[in-house]
């Protein structure tokens, strides 16, 4: 018999990745307001790659369940997901709080837990913090196995699931039985454009939405942003005439 497969795909919203974020006036974080948010792209592979799972392996997997950790607004994030080919979904609203990977990864496993699910599929990191931890850290609280940076994913009928994950110089693979959580690299697949039939439909579906205090996480930070400055802007070139003048150049910097 089969390997019945749960899958959970965790997606966060975010300041979109074709705008350049600007620095507040407190400058202690990005500016959020009248700002375009949408999907983690990273996350929008592991959605993707979990709805070609339910197709794929048609039997085996019975389940997508997409999450988001955010405001209401994140709601929007959801029904992407679910349009994409995602069976129902929750929204564990916390407002405008900022919630830190560890925070994060205590929500999953609660709602790990409640939905039943064997597979985790999210993507190695957001493009708006870069922490790349969570899939770590939640592996390490639920003790099950991990594959990190996933370029190619299969699964076999006896539940082991075989990872592909580029390193330098070659390709590393890796194999581990169901429960496992595995974090998506940006080689697994391209997201397709979601048409605006399917969000309609999207609407229809699932869509939970409880507080952290429903699974009995507190919502505490660890770390504290002083300050947040840009980069200093680089300074022009100087064209050198020939290569006497460059050697003259660089002794003046201190280069050579």
């Amino acid at each position: 018999m089969s390997t019945k497969i749960k899958i959970l795909v965790p997606v966060k919203r975010v300041i979109d990745a074709a705008l350049k974020p600007r620095i507040n006036k407190a400058k202690n974080g990005v500016e959020t307001v009248g700002v375009k948010y949408s999907i983690n792209p990273f996350d929008d592979i592991a959605v993707e790659e979990a709805c070609k799972m339910k197709k794929t392996y048609k039997g085996m997997v019975e389940a997508v369940h997409a999450v988001s950790i955010g405001p209401s607004k994140a709601q929007e994030t959801l029904r992407t997901a679910l349009a994409k080919g995602v069976d129902t979904s929750t929204l564990v609203d916390v407002g405008d709080e900022e919630v830190e990977p560890l925070v994060v990864s205590k929500i999953l496993k609660e709602l790990v837990e409640r939905e039943g699910s064997n597979l985790v599929v999210l993507g190695k990191q957001a493009i708006d913090d870069d922490s790349n931890q969570v899939g770590q850290m939640l592996a390490g609280l639920l003790g099950w196995s991990q594959a990190t940076n996933a370029a190619k994913i299969s699964i076999g009928k006896d539940g082991v699931v075989e990872v592909e994950r580029e390193i330098d110089g070659g390709i590393e693979v890796v194999k581990a039985p169901l429960p496992m959580v595995i974090s998506t690299d940006l080689r697994l697949n391209e997201p397709k454009f979601v048409t605006l039939p399917k969000m309609m439909k999207a609407k229809k579906k699932p869509l939970e939405i409880i507080k952290a205090d429903d699974l009995k996480v507190e919502i505490k930070k660890r770390l504290e942003t002083i300050s947040l400055e840009e980069p200093a802007p680089r300074k022009a070139g100087v064209i050198v005439k020939d290569v006497d003048e460059l050697i003259s150049k660089l002794k003046d910097l201190k280069a050579i």
